[in-house]
């Protein structure tokens, strides 16, 4: 059995940039960010950021090409495609992306998606999820 299935909880990276198919179908990609954080064996906190390439086809792609913008939450669920094509140049070139089947948007920050001002006053908590401290041993894990 195979299965190629992607959570990723992040944030976009860049607007939503909106075309349409031949066939007239919507598309829209964008970039989401991720990040992991942890302690190393001396006990320094480390981040790692990962960027994401998502792509959204059809009557979902207008609703993200709508109400998300550069630094909004998003929930992505989807697979990962690798798409190969020949450059103008000759080159060959590849790229991984994340074919979204569903996307969720994420709490608003300070005022609506479609407002480039935030509003005065209004904040919003969101929650966080705390990580143990001590390091975890993959051996301790019963199963």
């Amino acid at each position: 059995m195979n299965l190629n299935k992607v959570f990723i909880i992040g944030n976009l990276t860049r607007d939503p940039e909106l075309r349409s198919l031949p066939s007239g179908a919507s598309v829209v990609s964008f970039g989401v960010a991720t990040n992991r954080i942890w302690k190393n064996q001396q006990g320094e906190k480390q981040e790692d950021v990962q960027f994401h390439n998502i792509v959204v086809f059809g009557k979902q792609a207008d609703s993200v090409a709508q109400y998300l913008k550069k630094g909004s939450s998003v929930l992505v669920e989807g697979r990962i495609q690798t798409r190969n094509w020949e450059a103008q140049d000759g080159t060959k070139r590849n790229k991984t992306e994340i074919v979204a089947e569903r996307v969720q948007f994420g709490p608003k920050r300070g005022g609506s998606a479609a407002s480039e001002k935030p509003a005065v006053g209004k904040t919003e908590e969101l929650e966080t999820i705390e990580y143990p401290e001590e390091e975890i041993n993959p051996e301790e894990i019963p199963f």
